[in-house]
């Protein structure tokens, strides 16, 4: 049976900063689990796959049933239900926040972080649409991205082309009734080509002859967004190798099952341009055709022959001393899934007996949550710091602090083991890395990269339990040096504008997103500011402010202004901001009016913010609560739910704005109609409902966050049972 580990590592070529605190990953054990325990665990997969159509979403079940077999459960009111003539009472939204709570706090980890599923997108590790192919995330239509590399990895794993009860044949088929992989997009043109499935010929050009550059050129990858520079950084390596993997059987067998011609008839000069419909969310645009050919035609076959290809030897010298500080300064986490094991294959390209490929192997379980769903790999090594400081603030928002003393305390405990303190090794220009000491990483302190609102949501989560609790239920507070080093990193992190964009400042121009090679996702190429970002900045800095009135105050205050006015700035006409890590006008705009309401203004003094509450009750439904479909991100319009469902999740954030904006002064119902949507939803065991995928990035691929579905509705029903029902009585 698969068990769940938290915080161990006991491989000699695991590296560590913190005794891996926020550690998290699934280890099989023959011996464990009864039969009663196998059955439970087999019926609840049976119960997905019977549903998978209907509900895509996994419920996070097999974490869940492990957790409640090792945490036993105090006794706790039982469900609440409000009728829709009846009031709600302080009373009943305390009962119902005494069973939210008491659930999720036997989901919280022994080293305080709350572990879960953080996967979604379809093209790291395989679901079936209906119409026998695979989408680029679990709720998103079938593309030939997401269809032929699952139909590959399927095949890697031992499925024959005839295998899975039907599912290869309509996979197989899929893919050649859509023009066959030729018409991949260009991640995967690559990763088809590492295997020997696809010719190099056949990609558009990745020179690794980039990174050797001079960095005032605004094309250079030191300037891109860091996402963007680690992934293609190892594919330029790869391409420049032009290195392909071991030619097996299957690799043979696949070149016949994936095209519409025969293997050595295809095009690949034609084939470097193709993408399917279903796949172009960014079409190139002429002046990247025109690039892609010069490189392809003119440069290329120079520095694949001698004298040039001395300089290409230098830059994938280059380039691999990239990828070694990447390993190194990242535990071997790397910043994210797909750059971890493009920095694996080329350790292994370059040495297949390396210490360095040694030492990324025991990573691997660090991206893979399992669920009922079966197993996937995660957006990156987890959520665990961003959950845990949501979740925090959550709790506290109830004023319930000494009914759950203990799990405040040990997620204080967590937050204080995450703090970054060090900065990365050596000169930080060289590397392209901006500071993190004192910054806080989205999921580890091992992971490391430093975010500028992961940083802020930390700061704020110290500074408001120093502020606000004693010391006897939350144990000692952080050290005022390290919030004075993260207030460093987030005043560092400002950019001319008064904007916050997430990892580093915004280095080049949006222009550069001429170039984004990535036919699927969008705004990929520089770090790009944020309302997120800039929002979570002013809410934390105004936090510290309190607390420290006198350190760099003329900085601090000087910070808050011009990031208020930022957010001032990019509000939309109908009074919205768009959601960029979340679905999505909803999560934007909570953002908007928490940033604009923590840096002093209010309904009466802002337009933005009467703006803002007039779009979400724009969008409130006869229902009581607000439900947004995914699609508002990928278009940019906001759009509801099918059938106009609410969501427990986008209910939250619409509640926790609107009693931010002190909607409850001019007209409470619609607060009351939408704590009602919250209260009924609840499960009898005080979880709340998995409802439709929430989370996003680059627009266009949505990724999950698995405790959001407990966060939200408990923070949104404790500020409305603190702000509007004791503040009404």
């Amino acid at each position: 049976m698969w068990r769940l580990k938290i915080a161990e590592g006991t491989s000699p070529w695991l590296r560590t900063t913190n005794d891996h605190v926020g550690r998290q990953f699934w280890e099989f054990d023959p011996t464990l689990g009864s039969v009663e325990e196998l059955a439970d665990i087999e019926k609840v997969r049976q119960t997905f796959h019977e549903n998978r159509f209907e509900k895509k979403h996994s419920s996070d079940l097999l974490m869940r049933m492990q957790f409640a077999k090792e945490r036993s459960l105090s006794a706790f009111p039982p469900k609440v239900n409000i009728k829709d003539a009846e009031d709600i009472t302080d009373d009943k939204v305390t009962n119902v926040l005494r069973r939210a709570i008491g659930f999720h706090s036997t989901l919280q980890a022994d080293d305080g972080h709350w572990p879960g599923d953080y996967g979604g997108p379809m093209f790291l590790l395989p679901g079936l649409n209906v119409d026998g192919g695979w989408g680029l995330h679990i709720e998103g239509h079938s593309t030939m991205f997401g269809s032929a590399l699952n139909y590959v990895t399927l095949r890697l794993l031992g499925e024959g082309a005839n295998d899975g009860e039907g599912a290869m044949e309509k996979g197989r088929k899929w893919i050649l009734d859509h023009g066959g992989a030729t018409y991949i997009t260009s991640w995967g043109k690559f990763w088809l080509s590492v295997l020997g499935v696809f010719e190099w010929s056949g990609n558009n050009p990745m020179p690794p002859e980039m990174w050797i550059l001079p960095y005032f050129l605004p094309v250079h990858p030191g300037r891109m967004w860091c996402h963007c520079r680690m992934v293609y950084l190892p594919m330029s390596y790869l391409y420049g190798r032009k290195f392909v993997g071991p030619i097996t059987s299957t690799v043979l067998a696949l070149r016949k099952e994936l095209f519409t011609v025969p293997y050595h008839d295809i095009n690949w000069n034609d084939a470097r341009n193709l993408c399917a419909k279903e796949d172009l969310y960014y079409p190139h645009p002429l002046v990247q055709d025109i690039l892609w050919a010069t490189l392809d035609k003119f440069v290329e076959p120079v520095l694949m022959r001698w004298p040039g290809k001395k300089l290409r030897e230098k830059a994938l010298r280059t380039a691999m001393e990239h990828i070694h500080y990447e390993d190194e300064n990242t535990r071997y986490i790397c910043i994210g899934p797909v750059n971890k094991v493009l920095n694996m294959l080329c350790c292994w390209a370059e040495d297949p007996n390396s210490e360095a490929f040694k030492l990324h192997l025991p990573r691997i379980p660090d991206f893979l949550w399992l669920a009922e769903d079966g197993m996937k790999m995660q957006g990156y090594n987890g959520s665990q710091l961003w959950d845990t400081a949501f979740a925090i603030q959550a709790i506290i928002a109830t004023n319930l602090i000494e009914d759950f003393g203990p799990t405040l305390k040990k997620g204080h405990m967590f937050i204080k083991n995450s703090q970054v303190l060090e900065d990365c090794d050596g000169d930080l220009d060289y590397w392209y890395r901006h500071i993190s000491k004192g910054a806080w990483p989205f999921s580890t302190a091992d992971h490391g990269w430093p975010i500028s609102d992961c940083t802020a949501e930390g700061l704020k989560v110290a500074a408001l339990l120093l502020s606000k609790l004693p010391s006897k239920i939350v144990d000692e507070p952080v050290d005022a040096d390290r919030l004075y080093d993260a207030v460093n990193v987030i005043l560092s992190l400002q950019n001319s504008n008064g904007s916050f964009a997430t990892y580093e400042l915004t280095r080049s121009y949006s222009w550069l997103e001429l170039v984004n090679p990535a036919e699927t996702f969008g705004d990929i190429v520089i770090d790009y500011p944020y309302v997120e970002c800039t929002s979570a900045a002013i809410q934390a800095l105004v936090a510290f402010k309190k607390l420290y009135p006198g350190h760099r105050k003329e900085e601090v205050q000087r910070c808050i202004n011009k990031a208020a006015a930022f957010i001032e700035s990019i509000q939309a006409s109908d009074g919205s901001w768009y959601g960029s890590w979340a679905v999505c006008f909803t999560y934007g705009t909570w953002f908007g009016v928490k940033g604009l309401v923590a840096a002093g203004k209010n309904y009466s003094n802002c337009s933005s913010i009467r703006k803002a509450c007039n779009f979400l009750l724009s969008k409130q439904l006869a229902s009581g609560g607000w439900g947004e479909s995914y699609l508002s991100c990928q278009n940019k319009v906001y759009t509801n739910l099918e059938g106009n469902r609410s969501h427990v999740v986008n209910t939250g954030w619409a509640m926790l704005a609107l009693i931010d904006a002190e909607q409850a002064k001019r007209d409470p119902k619609p607060l009351h109609s939408a704590a009602r949507v919250l209260i009924n939803s609840q499960l009898e065991n005080g979880d709340f409902p998995q409802e439709e995928i929430m989370g996003v990035f680059n627009r266009n691929c949505m990724i999950t966050y698995a405790a959001y579905r407990n966060i939200f509705p408990i923070w949104a029903l404790g500020e409305y049972r603190c702000r509007v029902l004791q503040a009404q009585s």
